[in-house]
């Protein structure tokens, strides 16, 4: 099936890119030629005003808006249309001199000067209502525009401010949630060495010179960030939706090993999913390690609406922040937007359109380079992108990506793991866990949404929640229902342990902990040094498989369920490290220590088996092949192969697809050159041609 479009103007697979003309207003030739060269490259959409605050109003109530107006006249007399930005991310200079409030105050209660961008208050009444005026402002004048698509509201938003309007908002959030200051001791266990609250005003935020013993308080504040946050961008919305509620809006997040914020929660309030990636390409660990990284998050900004979303960034070859900016290779760039087509996005759009002169970003690279060229390696790769987005407009836009399987990935519950205080504190690999589960459907061609503990589980066959250590919204009884309905559950080692305040749940078999579901308990839990390690084995097809578990390994007392493989070593040699309950008409499985990559495959392999989980191909994969699907508006795969090796494959094939780039048909092997990519349609079955 197809979406609803993301972009109702102008449904096309998007592509272009940030677009800073204030920056060349002295330069007009320079301006003249961006057009003529975006239009050679393809591009059909620019994102403008993201930092033009300055220029739009250089002093207070002094507006200019003649600069824009030119730009996007004549980027619409090109064919070239805008998504429009707030310019909230970064305020002008006279703002922060007149109103010193705006400005942020660190952790240790010093105010931030002026400068850097995301450097202010989302609660200061000063900056929320300067911030309205100037999106009132371009509302009025722009929302009705043939050219504006969509609003981009501010710019990766993150960041927290210690100041005491904030540390006042954040008390009132604390006496709606709590009600009452022994409910909030309770919850926070504040009783503990002698940190009882009297009064309200003893609040403060988590601080390494004041209070951050009280797990409690360390996770109320990163959700009273997120709310304060999005409470600031709702106000954004509100503003320019008031000219036209037509015009979606969107902003753009920075993938799921950003923690900062809860992005589960703030895109409940955006009309588009819209994130920024830019992954380390020819990294020494490898571009197959790469690609299933960046797979992970575009699944995620995929699954947080169910639907395709906006890559809003990405270099169309080197960053300026990256530790080392390394170049893309030939083929690349083309080979990484497929990557992100196949799962899920519906544009291609860079940072930036035409590379800074100057300050920060000079060597960030760009389409358009310092020398204002078609004649370079990367406009021509940008350009081949723009092809390619032109010839899958009409079969790719908007599809849809069917998933079977759900992976639980819940920032609230790293904000947990990350204060919990042990059992090592040398850290617990949280982001590894989840890529570690990831592996076996991304290299075997099936897809996987990454969702939260608010999700709806129902219609998946297989939920694997990996160290889910804190257990809120309700997650016991989804997962009970879902079991019992027939699903297949896998949790792994550290999880179960809390609840949505990090108070650990009492008793031994209780339901709390989902002890009836997983049919055992969890007595102690066992944190490794590093190099140190347990092991376990599992006899699969008359073969013992070992299997090294590191960092944490559990002691677990079962009640109902089967020992599938034990540990070797230690104490809790014999005890169980892998189990399997039956629970209603569905099972749990549980994994009792941090485990391989390889136990999680041969897991896997054997409930893909059971489950029969769809697959964008059925075939034999090799290694460093990934192999996507979109399903095509009459039912049909579109088929996504992308070799991330450094060899060529060959494909042996059991069904006829065409390629939608040349037109070719296979029956019998598919061909994949090394760093390259073939995008395919599903061939009809010969009775029904």
């Amino acid at each position: 099936m197809k979406h609803t479009p993301l972009t109702p103007k102008f449904p096309q697979m998007l592509h272009g890119g940030d677009y800073n003309p204030e920056q060349w207003k002295d330069y007009p030739e320079i301006l003249e030629r961006d057009i003529e060269l975006m239009k050679e490259a393809h591009i059909n959409c620019v994102s403008l005003g993201i930092f033009s605050w300055a220029d739009i109003e250089p002093e207070e109530d002094l507006f200019n808006l003649e600069w824009l107006d030119n730009t996007i006249e004549r980027l619409w007399k090109a064919g070239i249309h805008v998504i429009l930005a707030t310019p909230s991310g970064a305020r002008p200079h006279w703002l922060a001199d007149k109103y010193q409030e705006v400005l942020r105050v660190a952790e240790d209660g010093t105010r931030n000067f002026f400068g850097g961008r995301e450097n202010h208050c989302y609660t200061s009444p000063v900056y929320r209502e300067r911030v309205k005026i100037i999106d009132e402002l371009l509302a009025e004048h722009y929302a009705n525009h043939p050219a504006v698509i969509a609003w981009h509201i501010s710019n990766e938003f993150n960041g927290e401010c210690h100041c005491e309007l904030c540390k006042k908002a954040f008390r009132e959030f604390l006496q709606d949630k709590y009600g009452s200051l022994e409910q909030l001791n309770h919850d926070w266990w504040a009783h503990f060495w002698s940190h009882t609250y009297t009064n309200w005003e003893q609040v403060q935020p988590p601080s390494s010179k004041g209070e951050d013993s009280i797990q409690g308080l360390v996770l109320d504040w990163k959700r009273f960030v997120t709310k304060q946050t999005i409470d600031f961008m709702k106000s954004e919305i509100e503003t320019v939706k008031s000219a036209n509620s037509e015009i979606p809006v969107t902003t753009n997040f920075m993938g799921m090993y950003f923690d900062g914020l809860d992005y589960f929660q703030m895109a409940k309030e955006l009309d588009i999913i819209a994130w920024d990636s830019y992954p380390m390409w020819h990294a020494p660990w490898g571009n197959i390690a790469v690609a299933q990284c960046e797979s992970l998050s575009h699944d995620m900004m995929r699954s947080l609406k169910k639907s395709p979303f906006l890559l809003m960034e990405c270099t169309p070859s080197t960053t300026n922040w990256h530790s080392v900016s390394k170049q893309k290779r030939p083929g690349m760039h083309v080979l990484s937007i497929v990557n992100a087509v196949a799962h899920g996005a519906d544009s291609s759009m860079y940072f930036q359109i035409r590379q800074s002169r100057g300050s920060a970003e000079k060597f960030h690279s760009a389409v358009i380079s310092h020398a204002g060229t078609n004649n370079t390696r990367t406009f021509k790769e940008v350009t081949e992108v723009g092809e390619l987005l032109q010839k899958l407009t009409h079969f790719v836009y908007g599809t849809d990506s069917p998933a079977e399987v759900a992976i639980v990935f819940d920032v609230q519950n790293k904000w947990a793991i990350d204060a919990s205080k042990g059992p090592r504190n040398d850290g617990i690999d949280y982001f590894g866990e989840i890529q570690r589960v990831y592996h076996y459907f991304w290299k075997n061609g099936i897809t996987t949404d990454i969702v939260d503990e608010t999700a709806d589980f129902s219609g998946y066959k297989l939920v694997i929640a990996p160290m889910l250590y804190m257990f809120r919204d309700d997650i016991q009884k989804k997962f009970r229902e879902f079991v019992s309905a027939g699903g297949t559950l896998v949790t792994t080692v550290f999880s179960g342990v809390v609840n949505q305040n990090d108070l650990c749940f009492l008793g031994e078999d209780t339901e709390e902990k989902l002890s009836d579901v997983m049919g055992m308990w969890v007595e102690e839990i066992d944190g490794l040094y590093d190099g140190d390690k347990n092991r376990t084995s599992w006899y699969i097809d008359r073969t013992r498989l070992f299997y090294d578990m590191t960092q944490l390994c559990e002691v677990i007392r079962p009640t109902t369920c089967d020992v599938v493989a034990t540990f070797e070593k230690d104490y809790y040699k014999g005890c169980p490290a892998i189990t399997k309950n039956a629970f209603g008409e569905g099972f749990a499985w549980h994994v009792a220590g941090c485990a391989p990559e390889a136990l999680f495959d041969e897991l896997f392999r054997q409930l893909d088996e059971k489950l029969q989980l769809e697959r964008a191909m059925d075939a034999e994969i090799p290694n460093g092949v990934s192999v996507t699907w979109r399903q095509s508006d009459d039912g049909r795969k579109i088929v996504f192969v992308q070799n991330f090796s450094d060899c060529d494959a060959l494909i042996p094939l059991k069904a006829s697809y065409t390629d939608m780039v040349t037109g070719n048909k296979f029956g019998e092997a598919l061909p994949v050159e090394k760093q390259k990519f073939r995008i395919l349609l599903e061939n009809p079955p010969k009775n029904d041609e």
